[in-house]
C-alpha cells in the first residue's frame, strides 16, 4: 500500500554534537561530562570516546552535501555547550560560535531548515563539578548560555529545541549512572528532573524574547508503558512508571504543574522542596511544536516481592535503577523482533503514543524528532550496505505516523535517527544507527540502501514499501 504524506510535511534527519563532531580539544572547546565519562575506564564499550567520532567538525561541508543530496527539508543538530561557552559560564568562545554560524548558513544556502537543539547531554564538566543538574544554579547558567547562542545565531535558526530527552539526563545520568556523569543518587535524579524542566522554561522565554519569529520546541523520549496483565496491581505499575517517564515532564511543561501522584509516589525519596514558588509557571512556556522520540515499548507488572526482579527496561545494566521510587515494579522482556540495541520493534506503539498526545493535548503540533534502528550493517563486495532490516523498520514506523495522522494527530514531520553512524554513548562505536555508514578508520561515508530509499520518500512524500516487502 502506498501512503501519501501532505505537501509541506517535513522530512529530516538528526544528529548530536558529542556523537559526531570530534574536535574534542580544538579551538577552545572545554571538557563535557561525556568527555570525562567516556575517558573513565569501564564506562563505555571498548573504552571508546567521542574524541574523533565522525569528524563532523572538520567534515561538516561534506555532510551538508549529503543532507542536500538526500533532499531533506530540515536538519536537526545540537550545539555543544562546552564548545561555545567553555566552563558553562562567562565569556563565549568565538571559534565555537563561528562553527555553528557557518553550519546554519550552509544549511540555509542549501534550502534546509536548521533545527538547533541547545542541549543533547554534553554539560560542561565545570558545571557538573559545581553540582550538575541537581543544582538549581545549572538552570540559571543554561539561561545565560541560551541567550548567548540565540543572540549569535539569531532568527537564522528555524526551530530552537531546548532539550533532547531530559529523562535520560536526569534518570540515567543521576539515577542508574549508565550515562554521564554516572551518579547514582535517587533524590538527585528528581532534583535534576526539575532543574532540567526549569532550564527549559527559562531558555524558552529567552527564545521568545530574542528570536520571536523562531519556533520553540522541546524533545521528549516519551515511554509507551503497557501492563503485563489486566490486574489492578499491574495497572498501578503502569501509572507509576508513566508518572516518572512521561508526566514528570508533560505535567509542568504543558499543564503548568507536577502530577500529584508523582509527588506522592516519590515522597520517601524527596520532599520536592527544590520546586520554588513560580517555577511551574516559568516552565510552562507555550510551545510551537512538541518533539517526540520513539524507539520501542515498555512492559511492566507489579513485583510480587518474592521472585527475582526483572529489569528489562532497555536502558542499560546497573545495580541502581533509574526508576526512582518504583522499586516494586518489574520490567519484563518483550517478544521480538529486536534491533541490535535489544529493543523490541513495535510500530503500533508510535501510533498509540501520538494519539495519546493528540487526545490529551489537542491542538499541539507534534514532530517525530528521532526514530530509527541500530543493526549490524556490513559493506558487501559491491560496495553497498544492504540494510534490509532498517528499511523495513523505517517503512513500518513512518506508516505508523501516517496512521496516527489519519486518526487526527497533528504531526508535522519526521526526522530519521541518524544521518550518520556515530558514537552511541556507552555502546561506543558498536551500534550503528545511521542511514549513512561511517568507516571510523578512514571517515569515508557510504550511503546505505535506507538512505537511497529515504531520498525517494523525501522527494515525493509517497511511502512505498521497500523492495521485497
Amino acid at each position: 500500500m502506498t501512503r501519501v504524506f501532505p505537501e509541506g510535511f517535513v522530512w529530516g534527519s538528526a544528529t548530536a554534537s558529542y556523537q559526531i563532531e570530534g574536535g574534542a580539544t580544538e579551538d577552545g572547546r572545554g571538557p563535557s561530562i561525556w568527555d570525562t565519562y567516556s575517558h573513565t575506564p569501564g564506562r563505555t564499550l571498548n573504552g571508546d570516546t567521542g574524541d574523533v567520532a565522525a569528524d563532523h567538525y572538520h567534515r561538516w561541508r561534506e555532510d551538508l552535501g549529503h543532507i542536500a543530496e538526500l533532499g531533506l527539508s530540515a536538519y536537526r543538530f545540537s550545539i555543544s555547550w562546552p564548545r561555545v561557552q567553555p566552563g558553562g559560564s562567562g565569556a563565549f568562545n568565538r571559534a565555537g560560535l563561528d562553527f555553528y554560524s557557518r553550519l546554519v548558513d550552509g544549511l540555509l544556502e542549501r534550502g534546509v531548515r536548521p533545527v538547533a537543539t541547545m542541549y543533547h547531554w554534553d554539560l560542561p564538566q565545570e558545571l557538573e563539578d559545581a553540582g550538575g543538574w541537581p543544582a538549581r544554579d545549572t538552570a540559571l547558567r543554561f539561561q545565560e548560555y541560551a541567550a548567548g547562542i540565540v543572540e549569535a545565531l539569531g532568527d537564522r535558526v528555524h526551530t530552537w529545541t531546548t532539550f533532547n530527552e531530559p529523562w535520560c539526563s536526569a534518570y540515567l545520568g543521576y539515577g542508574s549512572g549508565v550515562h554521564a556523569p554516572g551518579r547514582t543518587e535517587p533524590a538527585g535524579a528528581l532534583a535534576a528532573v526539575h532543574h532540567l524542566n526549569l532550564a527549559h522554561g527559562l531558555a524558552g522565554r529567552v527564545v521568545r524574547e530574542l528570536a520571536p519569529a523562531a519556533e520553540l520546541s522541546v524533545t521528549l523520549n516519551l515511554h509507551v508503558v503497557r501492563p503485563a496483565s489486566g490486574s489492578a496491581a499491574d495497572a498501578d505499575a503502569v501509572r507509576r512508571i508513566d508518572a516518572l517517564a512521561n508526566r514528570a515532564f508533560l505535567g509542568p511543561l504543558l499543564d503548568g504543574a507536577y502530577p500529584a501522584d508523582l509527588l506522592a509516589d516519590t515522597a520517601k525519596v524527596t520532599d520536592w522542596s527544590f520546586v520554588r514558588d513560580g517555577d511551574e509557571r516559568t516552565i510552562a512556556v507555550p510551545l510551537d511544536v512538541l518533539g517526540v522520540n520513539y524507539y520501542s515499548t515498555t512492559l511492566v507488572r507489579a513485583w510480587d516481592g518474592v521472585s527475582a526482579r526483572s529489569d528489562n527496561d532497555g536502558h542499560g545494566s546497573s545495580a541502581h535503577t533509574p526508576w526512582v521510587g518504583a522499586d516494586d515494579v518489574d520490567f519484563l522482556p518483550q517478544p521480538g523482533p529486536y534491533t541490535a540495541m535489544g529493543w523490541n520493534i513495535e510500530p503500533a506503539g508510535l501510533t498509540e503514543l501520538l494519539l495519546r498526545l493528540h487526545r490529551e493535548h489537542p491542538g499541539l503540533p507534534l514532530m517525530i524528532t528521532e526514530n530509527g534502528a541500530a543493526f549490524d550493517d556490513v559493506v558487501t563486495p559491491d560496495g553497498r550496505v544492504h540494510d534490509e532490516r532498517r528499511l523495513d523498520y523505517l517503512y513500518r514506523h513512518i506508516d505508523a505516523v501516517g496512521a496516527a495522522m489519519d486518526a487526527g494527530a497533528d504531526v508535522r514531520g519526521y526526522f530519521v535517527w541518524s544521518l550518520l553512524d556515530n558514537f552511541e554513548w556507552a555502546w561506543g562505536y558498536d551500534r550503528r544507527f545511521g542511514i549513512i555508514r561511517v568507516d571510523y578508520d578512514t571517515q569515508e561515508r557510504i550511503w546505505k540502501d535506507s538512505a537511497h530509499w529515504y531520498r525517494a520518500l523525501a522527494a515525493t512524500g509517497r511511502l512505498e514499501p521497500p523492495a521485497g516487502d
